[in-house]
């Protein structure tokens, strides 16, 4: 199991506190700080804290247009060559968005191509819409949903499917073999029209069925890695009560997938193994 990132803690932080809790790698999360993306970096906190890099998330934010430069493809392959240069066999990137007419014209060609190109397994993420005015618009091409996609792997993130409306359960049925990766958290709602915020909740803690998902992948002896994703700004500079948050969603993960998935989190805005903000 593999953690991401942990806002207002750095990248270095994040690998320490992976290893307190007793993860088994991170994902990063590529951000505007330097040493999310410094392969020499994130390989001496590999070896400091014992603690694998599993995962690269490409950066895909808004918060992180400038990064690799403006150019979707660009972006993904320095995502993929950051992947290689630290070990890590996959890369998470999200749909276009719908404004990105020409990017969203060419990215599964992109993905595929680079794929095979490089060898490193390139997960797509869903997403949700984006309510503006009381109303929901599609902000990706051609849907929050990568299972409308021509790629031959996605990522599933709990909180987006509660923002979407709809159940996880349904998501990882719908793509089958295609799910290859999960972001590990929760949100508060399994229905259209009853939205909050991308929560981020541990998991167990909300409405969507994540203790049956993992059982469905630990029935199809699913290889891929589960990262924690969770929400862990409520407990501010205190890193104590961090650990014990992340040890509950270690124990809730091996329970339900009965130790047979390897478990990670990503080093991104909320666990502490991912070295990001989003």
């Amino acid at each position: 199991m593999g953690t991401t990132s942990v806002l207002p803690r750095r990248l270095r932080d994040a690998f320490r506190l992976a290893a307190d809790a007793g993860f088994d790698g991170v994902e990063i999360m590529v951000t505007s700080d330097p040493e999310t993306r410094d392969p020499r970096v994130i390989s001496a906190l590999t070896e400091r804290y014992g603690m694998p890099v599993l995962s690269i998330h490409a950066p895909v934010l808004v918060l992180t247009a400038f990064v690799y430069g403006l150019d979707p493809h660009v972006k993904l392959e320095r995502s993929i060559e950051l992947a290689q240069q630290v070990g890590a066999s996959t890369v998470v990137v999200h749909p276009p968005f719908r404004w990105q007419v020409l990017a969203a014209r060419r990215f599964e060609a992109s993905v595929r191509s680079l794929e095979d190109r490089h060898g490193v397994t390139v997960a797509v993420e869903n997403m949700f819409p984006v309510t503006v005015r009381g109303r929901d618009r599609e902000a990706y091409a051609p849907s929050w949903n990568p299972g409308d996609l021509a790629v031959d792997a996605l990522t599933l993130d709990f909180s987006h499917a509660a923002l979407a409306g709809v159940s996880a359960l349904d998501l990882a049925q719908q793509w089958g073999e295609r799910l290859r990766h999960v972001h590990l958290c929760d949100g508060s709602s399994t229905e259209p029209n009853d939205r909050v915020f991308d929560e981020h909740l541990l998991p167990g803690r909300g409405a969507q069925p994540v203790g049956e998902v993992l059982r469905l992948l630990a029935d199809r002896d699913f290889d891929g890695a589960v990262v924690a994703e969770i929400n862990t700004r409520s407990c501010g500079a205190d890193d104590d009560a961090r650990v014990e948050l992340l040890r509950e969603t270690v124990r809730f993960a091996r329970e339900h997938t009965a130790a047979r998935a390897t478990v990670l989190s990503r080093d991104d805005r909320f666990a502490p193994a991912r070295s990001t903000a989003g």
